[in-house]
């Protein structure tokens, strides 16, 4: 991740969010974050402009985002995405989760950095967002499985390293 691909705004609980380049698990964390702290959120827009591609890790953390969010009777909006975008998560069968817009996001906010983001986040980032995949379509189960099972190996494997 480039400084500057994944910027994210707070006004008081406005979230404003700019995803540029090719989103994948390392755009996913900063946003696992906001997703774990749903009273904090009044409302989210998610400019999609200039996102090339998202990973499944990625749109795992919008579906749990999104899960989140629903509790409070919040929509997480997704803003100017493409077609192939759309199609990547029409694909997983999450897309009725969000709104789709063409409105313009001004994220004003700071550069998201992943710079002191430690294995184990992203290997419990990856398990946590698939599995919210295979919740919300079960469909998604034979796709995913695999990689859940690696990364809670992975999670397990450097907890144990942690406390050696």
């Amino acid at each position: 991740m480039n400084s500057g691909d994944l910027l994210i705004s707070n006004r008081d609980g406005a979230f404003e969010v700019t995803v540029s380049g090719r989103a994948n698990f390392e755009y996913a964390v900063p946003l696992r974050d906001i997703a774990r702290k749903p009273e904090m959120i009044r409302s989210i827009k998610i400019d999609l402009s200039a996102c090339q591609a998202m990973d499944s890790t990625f749109m795992g953390v919008l579906t749990m985002l999104s899960v989140a969010l629903r509790r409070a009777q919040i929509t997480v909006e997704l803003c100017n995405a493409s077609e192939h975008l759309v199609s990547s998560l029409r694909g997983l069968g999450v897309q009725k989760l969000f709104k789709f817009t063409t409105e313009k996001v001004t994220a004003q906010g700071e550069a998201a950095t992943t710079e002191k983001v430690s294995q184990l986040t992203v290997a419990e980032t990856v398990a946590e967002a698939h599995k919210e995949l295979v919740a919300e379509n079960s469909d998604n189960a034979e796709k995913f499985s695999a990689v859940i099972q690696y990364a809670e190996e992975d999670v397990k494997k450097l907890r144990s390293d942690a406390k050696n």
